[in-house]
This record gives C-alpha cells, structure tokens and sequence, in this order.
C-alpha cells in the first residue's frame, strides 16, 4: 500500500498533461491520475478521491472556472488551477469557489512542485480555520442555551445566576452528561410545555 499523494491533474491536450506529469515525477513520488474531460470531473473524483486536484486551464470564463473549481471538492481537498490567462476578477471568483492555489501565465514545470505545496499549506491553514470557526459557532450556540436554561431555573427557583448554573450542574454531573446537553433538554422540554 502506497503513502504516496494522489493527485488527479485535469488537463485537455496529451502533450501538457504529460509536462505536468514528468514535472511532478521529477519532484517526488505521487500517485498520479490524469483527467482529459472536465465534464466527468465531479464524479472521477468522487470515485478516486484523490488528495490534490491539479487544473490546467488555458483560457477560463467564469462559469467554467466556478465548475472545474466546484466539481474537484475544494472544500475537501486542495485545488490548485493553473491559468494561461486570467480576465479581471476571477481569481478572486476562484479563491472565492475554494481554489488553494490560482496560478496566471499558466504552468511551468519548475514551479508545479512548489505551487502544490503551497496550496497544500493553505488548504490546511483554511481547513483548520473552518474547523475553529464550526467549533467557535457551536460553543457561542452552547452558550446561549445555557444562559437560556439559567433564566428558566432561575424563574423557576427564584434564585440567582451563580445558583441556576450550579443548578445545571449538578444535574449533569448526576447524568453523567455534559452541561449543554442537559441545558438543551431543559429547554426543549419547557418549550413543549408551554
């Protein structure tokens, strides 16, 4: 079994495909996997999974490049396109779809090494910022269910915030369960009881 990266270069004409090939062979070991149609793209790549999506491109519109970019899974791996030319905005529109790297004056073999691992670099810094901000909006919507199930107890109870929340503590300890937890099924319960 091979630790090798996989790689699935999308690239139209043979003899530029085959540049991009020998240029990554020269730089390392990878599984390489080369995509001649980009209208299957989608599915190829949901049948290979490959860890980088390399994309060569000679001249882009808008809505090819928002497809290549979406149909290769940005969100799940690093897309790195390169372009011979690049009309006003869309390399913003291309960052926009999730491509890691966007690369004008289209590809030259000496720099496709360093431009894969550069949007590797990125794909990961981005990955580990949407990871950070997923677990940032669930611990903010944490938050607000407590202080939700603290007023409720303290309405309950007449008792002030401090006591409410040693309240919900002592239930999930005796639960086992975390203080969320125990917070959201107050709440919900309350809310189907009135």
């Amino acid at each position: 079994m091979s630790n090798a990266l996989s790689i699935m270069v999308v690239e139209a004409d043979r003899e530029r495909a085959m540049q991009i090939v020998d240029s990554l062979r020269e730089a390392g070991d990878f599984d390489i996997q080369v995509i001649s149609e980009p209208t299957s793209l989608a599915r190829q790549i949901q049948t290979k999974q490959p860890d980088v999506v390399l994309i060569d491109i000679a001249n882009p519109s808008r809505d090819s490049l928002e497809e290549l970019a979406l149909a290769s899974g940005p969100l799940d791996r690093p897309v790195a396109m390169f372009v011979d030319r690049s009309d006003e905005g869309l390399s913003a529109a291309a960052i926009e779809a999730g491509v890691s790297a966007y690369v004008v004056d289209g590809m030259q073999p000496a720099r496709v090494k360093p431009i894969l691992d550069a949007a590797i670099a990125r794909f990961r810094m981005f990955q580990r910022m949407r990871l950070e901000l997923a677990e940032t909006k669930k611990a903010l919507e944490e938050r607000k269910v407590i202080d939700r199930a603290k007023g409720m107890i303290m309405k309950a109870r007449g008792v002030d915030e401090d006591q409410a929340y040693a309240i919900l503590r002592k239930a999930a300890m005796d639960q086992n369960r975390r203080v969320a937890d125990v917070a959201a099924a107050l709440v919900s319960t309350v809310g189907l009881l009135s």
